[in-house]
């Protein structure tokens, strides 16, 4: 009797998870990397409490908090590594509407030590899905985090060198290990073009410490004609009483052209700072050596003093069955920066 009230047990679950259309996917990579002069923070916290008594005897306590960072350092190279888990669940009405959401299960190294960090769910995505309409909402990805060629192609296991590099303003974007803006994107695909808008409360910082909230939105428009992809996309934060109003504008172009694919990228990076304000641009490109060997490259540079410019390259050798071996080696470096830094890495990534 316990036997068949077991197996009954197992097959509704089984039904209600088929039903529900629960799918899970994510890769995991582990390997090496090396960062010239790489150093650990620690910081040191400092409190002084004072009281103050009012005239009707209530005690209130001001409270002041001192904060020093120092950089203490550790080893250059480290075991690096990643497992990521994205759990989806899945429902469509019968008029087809679908109806999905996701939280993402991830767990990295700590980059300053390389000593091991627990895995953690983040933030829940929800989406509805009818046709060429899609509408997330909660822990999502903006206009520019879901543009075409944004990233282009990333050099080394961990993606380190990237074209964006010279970027300095804060858009939005989906966190794989935090709880995410609570936002909303919106996203219209017909024929050729596509269409995307989205909208958060962004943290802005003001003098004392002290932040408020504002209203950040972007939008976005691709255009894809045979091999080539054209994308634009603006983005301005209303800073209120903080100042101007930062923004971003970012052009994209992406071709492939047989075992050659490339990207460019052009940004207006407007932080309302003299050392981030400016342009920013870059390139990268992927090319097939053979039948399992592809060799990656990415250079990001601004014209503002702060902008951080990265230049590298890497290779991708497929094991076949969703496993590779990756790696690169890179440099990052700004004008107003003491020095630049050399960083490396190789090691596999297995996808699932």
């Amino acid at each position: 009797m316990k036997k068949v009230l077991f197996a009954s047990t197992a097959l509704i679950a089984t039904a209600s998870v088929a039903a529900a259309e629960v799918k899970f996917s994510g890769y995991g990579r582990f390997g090496i990397g090396y960062q010239e002069d790489r150093t650990a923070a620690t910081t040191t916290t400092t409190t002084t409490t004072t009281t103050t008594t009012t005239a009707s005897s209530a005690t209130v306590q001001n409270v002041n908090v001192n904060a020093n960072a120092f950089a203490n350092d550790t080893d250059d190279t480290i075991l690096v590594s990643r497992f990521r888990l994205n759990i989806d669940g899945t429902a469509e009405t019968d008029g087809g509407v679908e109806f999905s959401a996701r939280v993402r299960l991830q767990a990295d190294e700590d980059s300053s030590t390389g000593e091991a960090n627990s895995a953690g769910l983040n933030g829940a995505r929800f989406s509805v899905i009818y046709g060429g309409l899609r509408v997330d909402a909660g822990n999502v990805a903006g206009a520019f985090d879901n543009l075409a060629n944004y990233y282009g192609n990333e050099p080394g296991l961990e993606n380190f060198i990237g074209q964006y590099s010279a970027v300095d303003y804060g858009f939005l974007g989906y966190s794989s290990t935090g709880s995410g803006s609570n936002a909303v994107f919106f996203q219209y695909a017909v024929g050729d073009f596509a269409f995307g808008a989205s909208y958060d409360q962004a943290t802005i910082f003001q003098g004392g410490g002290n932040t408020t909230s504002a209203d950040r939105w972007d939008v976005s428009a691709t255009y894809t004609f045979n091999n080539i992809t054209a994308a634009l996309a603006y983005g301005q934060t209303d800073a209120g009483d903080a100042g101007d109003d930062p923004s971003l504008l970012v052009f994209t172009l992406g071709a492939e052209f047989g075992d050659f694919s490339g990207t460019l990228f052009v940004a207006d990076d407007k932080t309302e700072n003299d050392l981030t304000d400016g342009t920013a641009w870059g390139v990268s490109g992927a090319y097939n050596v053979g039948a399992a060997t592809t060799l990656t490259f990415a250079y990001g540079d601004g014209n503002a003093d702060a902008d951080t410019q990265q230049y590298g390259i890497g290779a991708i050798y497929d094991l076949g069955g969703g496993v590779s071996l990756r790696g690169g080696v890179g440099v990052s470096d700004c004008d107003v920066c003491d020095d630049s830094t050399t960083r490396a890495d190789f090691g596999a990534q297995f996808n699932f």
